[in-house]
């Protein structure tokens, strides 16, 4: 069986460990009534469609 010959040192370990805690970029769609920007698969706060459809009403 493997054994480390040495502890790993915690600055070795942190800098492994960071590569996996990015953050994502937002995906930001254009809506296509209004052509506002909007996050995809929802609703469009400015002009309330979704999908070719008025889901809320916006006044």
């Amino acid at each position: 069986m493997a054994v480390p010959k040495r502890k790993t040192s915690k600055a070795r370990r942190d800098r492994r460990r960071a590569s996996a805690y990015r953050l994502t970029k937002v995906t930001i769609s254009e809506c296509p009534q209004c052509h506002e920007p909007k996050l995809p698969h929802r609703v469009c706060r400015a002009c309330g469609y979704y999908k070719d459809r008025e889901v809320i009403d916006v006044e």
